[in-house]
């Protein structure tokens, strides 16, 4: 049983376990066996989704899948949403800002050409606030999201567990290498995001995502090399 490696500390009455060594199915299984109904999962529909959606939905159906819709995301992305929505028969559950892009605009200017500093201010409105809002509709006791060790320095030192004074987090494919997720993609028949194969090997929104091609260094891919992380893992 899983919970034989307990560690001391709970969240309530449930004791969080030690599942680095467990695989990703198991991981998301003890989820579901001790959270039920208090779960959600976050995606971006990024390149490789389709492949987390599918191994979660898997052992639940019903699973709230939460995705933003920034209103700055790729034709491509919206598109490739509906498609896996559709394929995974998804319980899709989408928030946007209180602004649309050209109020934003209106209000803030082109934030994302202001520095470090604009941008941040940039995904605060675009996906802090509205992953804050629904967090606060949805009130999960457990938050189940994508991030890879393998896809930047700054996620090496993650855990596949832990837990703030709102919820637990779990990190289910957090040990996954790339050639991992190509691997489940193709045994279950999954599709990469369809950017994939014009060189965009990490997608986010069409104003601060870059192909591979057009880089020097891949950390510049997302955020103009400024930061890897757009907050929404660092502030909800």
């Amino acid at each position: 049983m899983i919970l034989a490696n307990s560690k001391k500390n709970r969240v309530g009455q449930k004791v969080l376990p030690d599942l680095e060594s467990k695989s990703p199915k198991e991981r998301v299984a003890w989820a579901i066996e001790t959270y039920s109904d208090e779960l959600v999962l976050t995606t971006s529909f990024g390149a490789q989704s389709a492949a987390f959606l599918h191994l979660a939905t898997q052992q639940k159906k019903d699973l709230p899948i939460v995705f933003i819709d920034t209103g700055y995301h790729f034709p491509e992305t919206l598109t490739f949403a509906q498609e896996l929505t559709e394929k995974l028969h998804l319980n899709l559950k989408t928030f946007s800002p209180r602004l649309a892009p050209t109020e934003l605009e209106q209000k803030h200017g082109k934030l994302w050409e202001l520095g470090p500093q604009g941008l941040e201010q940039f995904h605060e409105i675009i996906r802090v606030e509205p992953l804050r809002r629904a967090m606060q509709e949805l009130q999960p006791a457990l938050w189940l999201a994508g991030l890879r060790r393998a896809t930047s320095d700054s996620r090496k030192e993650l855990s596949v567990l832990s837990e703030s004074e709102h919820r637990i987090k779990m990190l289910p494919i957090l040990d996954w290498s790339d050639q991992d997720v190509g691997r489940y993609l193709r045994e279950h028949s999954l599709p990469y995001h369809p950017l994939w194969s014009k060189g965009y090997v990490s997608i986010g929104d069409r104003i601060t995502t870059k192909r591979l091609d057009e880089v020097s260094d891949p950390s510049e891919l997302r955020h103009f090399g400024w930061k890897r992380e757009c907050g929404i893992h660092e502030k909800v």
